[in-house]
Parts: C-alpha cells; structure tokens; sequence
C-alpha cells in the first residue's frame, strides 16, 4: 500500500470552495479504487494550512489513477473548483508507506514494560 499525503497552503478566505474541491476528489479516489482517509482542514483560528491523506493498493495503482486526469471529465470538474475558486494557493505530494493500527498486534520486539 502506498499512501499520498497532500500538503495545502489555501485563501482561508475561500474555505467553502476547499471544502467543495475536497469532497469532489474524496468521491474520485474512493470511486477509483483507492481509499480516501480524509481532508483535514483548519479548525481555530487563523490558518491556511490544510492536509489530505488517501492510499492506494501500489504505486501502480496509483498511477492507473493519475491517467485519468486531464481527461476524465469528473476529474476535470474537481480541478476546475480549484482553478476558478483560487482556494489552493499552492501544494505539494509526499508518498509514504502506512503502519496502520491493525497491523500492530503487540508491543514491538525488545519492547519493556
């Protein structure tokens, strides 16, 4: 599993726009087959800070995935929210490899309690 954690500076002015973008692609990547964790957005006081987190089964699947933008007229309309809104103001993707809850069935090896 590879998950993609995207990195948001945005118009806290255009929050309602983030909101409308976010909730476009968590139905994208949910649609196509990858696994949406979630917006997080900023909550008190100011900020324009604000993250998403969503997996996919490999690194291959994710890219399956990416094909589709530019072209996919689904894809193409979430995009627009961002573009016309301005409520992005810039972004960067990290991929990381998850060590989720359920993979942890005790305390790590040469642990002491």
């Amino acid at each position: 599993m590879i998950t993609c954690v995207v990195h948001y500076k945005i118009d806290p002015d255009k929050l309602a726009d983030f909101e409308r973008f976010s909730r476009a692609w968590i139905y994208l990547v949910n649609k196509h087959k990858g696994q949406h964790h979630g917006y997080f957005l900023p909550s008190e006081g100011a900020s324009d800070v604000a993250l998403a987190l969503f997996s996919f089964e490999s690194l291959a699947a994710y890219e399956q995935y990416r094909t589709r933008f530019g072209k996919d007229k689904e894809f193409i309309a979430a995009d627009k929210i961002r573009d016309e809104s301005g409520c992005v103001i810039r972004y960067e993707r990290t991929f990381m490899r998850p060590l989720l809850p359920n993979e942890v069935d005790g305390p790590p090896d040469g642990w002491q309690k």
